[in-house]
């Protein structure tokens, strides 16, 4: 009902985060001659919840399938643009558990030669993304 009586404009918005959301949902229903509200009934609103609900758990699946899949414009997944490497997948993993990587030792030189090899290789991409991009126009 708070919802309702707020666009009606019957009520005004106290807090800060949704005083622009309500601002630019006056400016909506100025656009338009009528509004109406329907009460839908639990019972018939039940297998959109559900499908809401399903659409939810999948959610994760679906952003690590975008995050990991390549484009065309840039030759890169977005992930790797973001980060500068590609994203490890859990089945792509070598180190299977906590336990192993805890008794694996690195010395601290080879870890600092990975390390420089890894910030090497973001720009390598970086560029690689760009050249791309500048070809592709």
């Amino acid at each position: 009902m708070l919802t309702i009586f707020q666009t009606l404009g019957q009520w005004k918005t106290k807090d800060a985060k949704l005083v622009p959301y309500h601002e630019y949902l006056e400016g909506l229903t100025e656009s338009f001659e009528y509004i109406s509200f329907t009460y839908t009934p639990r019972m018939k609103n039940q297998f959109a919840d559900a499908l809401a609900t399903l659409a939810s758990m999948m959610l994760p699946y679906a952003l690590l399938a975008y995050r990991t899949s390549i484009r065309t414009f840039t030759g890169a997944t977005p992930y790797s643009l973001v980060y500068g490497m590609e994203a490890v997948l859990p089945i792509e993993v070598e180190i299977p558990s906590m336990r192993i990587l805890a008794e694996t030792v690195l010395e601290e030189a080879e870890w600092a030669k990975q390390r420089y090899e890894q910030l090497n290789l973001i720009d390598e991409r970086r560029l690689k993304a760009l050249c791309h991009g500048q070809c592709y126009q």
